[in-house]
């Protein structure tokens, strides 16, 4: 079933176009290929040669057909070869990127590159434009985010112990990371480092600095790819055993490494949102398609059953609120108001959500909804997933408790208007 995308009254006509041209290449040149395209992902070890080559074959020419269409690398400005679409714009045709699995990728969005990117946007030096970024938005080179330890709280990245010391003209780096994603494929990683005690002067945001570090630069050790959902994966671990790398490849002025981080994972929250909505577009498609064809009980269908109606209701009513709440988020973050508590609603509200959509969708399709030729395994495994990623839920929880009564302290009663 192709994705139903319409223009949006209330939206402008560029990214009307957008949104349409983005639907377009994912109904006509996506979906009908998924299984060839992705398909054999999940068997990967045992996929025969000739797949694996006619897979990558595809991805090849769907890019260029999206590079034609000059839908390319929405997240970054034009002078960096992106679309330099505005936050909300982006935000807008992310929703229709996630309809299909792995879309996305073909659009030259890719986390974590996508995410190291932006910070090298707007951190990095010429040098460190023209040296990482430029070949991670040709696609010639890969890159991996290594911030979390598994002995530290990955909610507070200024709890790391990860270590880098200036040893004249070079960062020497000692800790132990993992969860480092796309830890095998990375040619270098971006590694948050402390840079200063944790009990000395200056106040705990200033005690971080982003590194780029070359995957194979002598003492980086890969542990091991930590298996997630029971499977192996490229979330590596990593033992930084004085690493050498040049003053140079710090991002930024020593101690913005926090502030970076909270950059990247601002907007990542948002985008990560939106995807989801795309994602709860595609389940809720699937399971009104299986409701309507699926016969029971001397061939009634199943739509036709009022406990089928009440997931139809639900899962809409999920939807609608899921998307309304992050729309109105990033309409916030791109006019310059405070969104912080608006950012972690929806970081708590839009995973609950789209596993909520896709747990009823699984439960329509039956066995199905559980195999391998359907995507909502996956995107089952995922929603779960999201309510860890950037931050669990009680910690944005504890935030938005605390924010409200600040402003209730301060004499001010909550203002949900704006």
């Amino acid at each position: 079933m192709p994705m139903n995308v319409k223009p949006v009254s209330t939206l402008d006509n560029e990214i009307n176009e957008i949104r349409l041209a983005t639907a377009e290449i994912v109904n006509q040149e996506i979906l009908p290929l998924e299984g060839r395209l992705w398909g054999w992902l999940s068997d990967s070890a045992n996929a025969p040669n000739e797949v694996v080559a006619e897979g990558k074959a595809l991805r090849r020419q769907i890019q260029e057909k999206v590079k034609e269409a000059g839908l390319w690398a929405p997240h970054l400005p034009r002078e960096f070869g992106g679309m330099g679409l505005s936050f909300l714009q982006h935000a807008y045709m992310n929703e229709v990127l996630a309809y299909s699995p792995g879309a996305a990728s073909l659009f030259g969005v890719v986390a974590p590159n996508s995410g190291n990117q932006k910070i090298l946007v707007k951190y990095g030096t010429p040098e460190q434009h023209e040296k990482w970024l430029q070949p991670l938005t040709n696609g010639t080179m890969q890159s991996g985010f290594s911030m979390t330890e598994p002995d530290k709280p990955g909610s507070d990245p200024r709890s790391i112990t990860t270590r880098a010391e200036l040893d004249g003209d070079e960062w020497v780096i000692n800790g132990h990371k993992w969860f480092t994603s796309n830890g095998y494929a990375a040619d270098f990683y971006i590694v948050m480092c402390r840079t200063a005690d944790a009990d000395g002067s200056g106040a705990a945001n200033d005690k971080m600095t982003q590194i780029i570090v070359p995957k194979d630069t002598p003492g980086v050790n890969i542990v091991r790819g930590v298996p997630v959902w029971g499977r192996s994966s490229s979330h590596c671990e990593i033992i930084y055993d004085n690493v050498r790398v040049p003053k140079e490849n710090q991002l930024g002025r020593t101690g913005t490494g926090h502030q970076a981080a909270q950059d990247r994972l601002g907007a990542g929250r948002v985008y990560h949102c939106m995807n989801s909505i795309g994602s709860m577009w595609r389940a809720f498609d699937l399971m009104i398609e299986r409701l309507m064809t699926r016969e029971v009980h001397g061939g009634e269908k199943l739509e036709s059953k009022q406990f089928m109606q009440g997931f139809i209701a639900e899962s809409y009513m999920d939807i609608q609120s899921a998307r309304l709440m992050t729309i109105d988020c990033a309409e916030k973050m791109e006019s310059g108001a405070d969104p912080r508590a608006d950012i972690s609603a929806i970081k708590i509200f839009v995973p609950a959500a789209y596993h909520r959509v896709v747990d009823r969708a699984i439960q329509v399709w039956g066995a199905a909804g559980v195999s391998g030729d359907l995507p909502l395994a996956s995107m089952y495994q995922g929603a779960r997933t999201l309510r860890l990623a950037d931050g669990p839920d009680e910690v944005h929880k504890i935030l938005i408790a605390k924010l409200v009564l600040r402003r209730y302290h301060a004499g001010e009663a909550w203002d949900f208007g704006n």
